[in-house]
């Protein structure tokens, strides 16, 4: 039996920009419906926004979202997530972390995603990794890109 996760990712009317951007940065295919596509009559404000939206890719990435609806409650300010003597601070309760295998391959996902964000952590070597960066994006999702370590075994 396989089992999978991806992130789902909730946004407030600009899901589907995030996820073209997504798609931008890590490739792959995307899938956006929106609730008019579902039937809710197309005059309503919902109408356009994103009730299922998806990016993947053959490299393994995958990440889905949608535009909660706009009667739901206002969502609750998120922190700001900031990096001091190697210690991350935040009030956030996720991240998102994208892994590669190599320094050059991570860097430059960095680069792109990196376009229109907040950088927490610039992209480098670590004492733990090859190379580790931290960003919020420019959606406000809050990012971790590193380069895996090799093990023995």
């Amino acid at each position: 039996m396989t089992v999978t996760t991806s992130t789902h990712l909730n946004f407030r009317g600009d899901a589907r920009a995030a996820l073209e951007f997504y798609r931008s940065v890590f490739g792959g295919h995307l899938t956006v419906v929106a609730y008019g596509d579902f039937g809710m009559p197309k005059d309503l404000p919902d109408a356009d926004k994103v009730v299922f939206g998806q990016v993947t890719a053959d490299n393994g990435f995958s990440i889905m979202a949608y535009d909660v609806p706009s009667q739901a409650p206002a969502a609750v300010p998120a922190t700001a997530t900031t990096r001091e003597h190697g210690m991350t601070l935040t009030g956030e309760r996720f991240f998102v972390s994208v892994r590669g295998e190599t320094a050059d391959q991570v860097s430059a996902l960095w680069d792109r995603l990196a376009d229109g964000a907040e950088i927490i952590e610039k992209f480098g070597p670590s004492p733990w990794a090859p190379g580790f960066g931290m960003l919020t994006d420019r959606f406000g999702v809050t990012w971790i890109l590193d380069v895996a370590v090799a093990h023995a075994g």
